[in-house]
């Protein structure tokens, strides 16, 4: 019993020290140091002796990221959307007949890249939506040297245009890397202008999350397009401004073009992480078309059409005349005399289920099967007439410029 009573005694104390050291800093630990003896006075005299200096240690912190960041951050650009000052803030100029300067002003700015330099020209990649409604362009290069840019084209469904600036000082270029070749986990870094140029050449690194994320697109509204993207998903940070930059491996290459972010689910909540880089491989596609073009042109169909699931069931047995398993697909409203579909034989009420070689389920897939094809060439379809399903071949002859359907 006497042996018990001194176990748990040796056992408090050692608890009761240790909760004493373990204490120092709080109210109590001063009183046990004083009571051992040691002088806790500051001492007084010259202050000197508390000078700091730096260690001549050199450490080598040089990474694949560096290395990539410097192949590339010559090429990367800030991109400046001007805009004629038509309009004066005092509410009182109207009145008294004063006219509006007509001054260019920076209405916003992005980022781009110079990909391909030719003889006096240089040529720069970047976001349709940080070029759309300028009235003119600027170039602000890594050098703090500004230039004046053309627009040589541009698309809004890809979201790319390309501009072309003076080459005479531009030292050095970007290339293109293969986009089919990343890995998902693989490391990603972005270059660019979050804010704009007051923060130009930023650099961001982060992963790959998605080779091929399909992510609907919408206009300048804020409003659905109808279309949807195939982009890389990295949780790179990309922030206002970095549109048209660069996504880089550690190689040095350009991998995809930055053009947006996931920012809120729609329903209030915040989301971080999430953003999307147009493919190297269909830039390059892209560029190409504009380059040459100046705009893209896509094969159209010549119809006016609707989703299957927008027609109630009654009508889908009734009119459509469709068998009960046929859950999916697009109703023909309306076709074009002339027109690629109408060539085909394809009519009022017949219900593509089928473009291509792929099923289709609602009018986006159409759009999207469309805008892989080339002017020219031809495709199967597969649709339903008064419960019957047909195939056939269509020939893509014209494009969505040349098709004017009106009611």
């Amino acid at each position: 019993m006497k042996k018990s009573n001194l176990f748990i005694l040796k056992v408090g104390v050692t608890a009761l020290v240790a909760g004493l050291l373990g204490g120092a800093v709080a109210y109590g630990g001063i009183t046990w140091f004083q009571d051992s003896g040691i002088n806790v006075a500051v001492p007084g005299g010259s202050n000197l002796g508390g000078t700091a200096s730096t260690s001549n240690l050199k450490v080598n912190v040089e990474s694949q990221s560096e290395k990539a960041y410097n192949t590339v951050k010559d090429s990367v650009v800030s991109v400046i959307n001007l805009k004629s000052n038509t309009s004066s803030s005092n509410p009182f100029d109207a009145l008294l007949g004063k006219q509006s300067s007509g001054k260019l002003e920076a209405n916003s700015e992005g980022s781009g890249v110079i990909y391909k330099k030719s003889g006096d020209a240089a040529y720069v990649v970047t976001n349709n939506h940080v070029v759309a409604g300028a009235s003119a362009l600027q170039i602000l290069l890594s050098n703090g040297r500004q230039l004046e840019a053309k627009l040589v084209g541009r698309d809004a469904v890809t979201d790319l245009a390309v501009l072309k600036i003076n080459g005479g000082s531009i030292k050095s270029v970007a290339s293109f890397g293969d986009s089919d070749n990343i890995k998902v986990g693989e490391t990603s870094l972005a270059i660019g202008s979050p804010l704009g140029s007051a923060y130009a050449s930023s650099l961001t690194q982060g992963i790959i999350s998605a080779k091929k994320r399909e992510v609907p697109l919408t206009g300048s509204n804020g409003q659905s397009t109808g279309n949807t993207a195939t982009v890389i998903q990295t949780d790179t940070a990309i922030n206002p401004g970095n549109s048209g930059g660069p996504l880089i491996n550690l190689a040095g290459q350009v991998i995809g073009i930055n053009s947006m972010k996931l920012a809120s689910d729609g329903q209030g909540t915040n989301v971080e992480g999430i953003g999307f880089a147009i493919p190297s491989n269909e830039v390059t596609r892209i560029i190409n078309q504009l380059v040459k073009n100046g705009k893209i042109e896509r094969p159209a169909l010549g119809i006016q059409y609707l989703d299957l699931a927008n027609i109630a069931v009654s009508q889908q047995k009734s009119v459509l005349k469709l068998p009960s398993s046929v859950q999916n697909g697009v109703v023909v409203y309306k076709t074009t005399p002339g027109a690629p579909a109408a060539n085909a034989g394809l009519k009022k009420y017949d219900v593509i289920v089928g473009l291509a070689g792929k099923k289709i389920s609602s009018q986006d897939e159409i759009k999207g099967i469309l805008y892989s094809q080339k002017v020219g060439s031809t495709i199967s379809v597969k649709y339903y007439r008064n419960g019957q399903l047909k195939t056939g071949h269509i020939k893509l002859s014209e494009n969505t410029s040349q098709l004017k359907i009106t009611d």
